[in-house]
């Protein structure tokens, strides 16, 4: 309806509802032609925990991005302005490594690197070092 909602879809809850559902058979083989079918002749970015290992098993360039969950922690704490320490940042702390033990240990395509994703740990990069190694890699390909 026009609203931008992409602050609200990037909160620990919707992670972790999404987490939920995305363990649901039925959600999953609803939803996987639809995400297919974004894919046009000029290609497509998309994002995921299983873009690379389901919904787009074939494509050219994967890359499997992480960061520690502390440091992702610090930056989704900085996002919606809150200080990195405390009960609330505890609280996402924690949301963040129960969502990643939960997508590692599903039995429906599990959290986990392909053999033909390249990894980028941005643990220790800024946003301009990241963008500027997927480039790299995609100008590769």
């Amino acid at each position: 309806g026009g609203e931008d909602v992409s602050d609200g879809i990037r909160t620990e809850a919707i992670g972790m509802g999404a987490s939920a559902v995305a363990q649901l058979p039925k959600v999953r083989a609803a939803l996987l032609q639809r995400q297919r079918d974004f894919l046009t002749a000029k290609g497509l970015v998309a994002d995921g925990r299983d873009i690379g290992s389901v919904v787009f098993p074939e494509a050219e360039l994967k890359i499997f991005l992480t960061a520690e969950s502390k440091i992702r922690a610090e930056r989704r704490a900085k996002q919606i302005g809150i200080p990195c320490e405390g009960p609330a940042f505890d609280r996402i702390l924690s949301d963040i490594k129960a969502r990643d033990e939960a997508d590692r240990n599903r039995t429906l395509a599990p959290l986990k690197q392909q053999p033909d994703a390249l990894l980028l740990d941005t643990s220790h990069m800024s946003i301009e070092e990241s963008i500027k190694k997927v480039l790299d890699w995609y100008h590769k390909v």
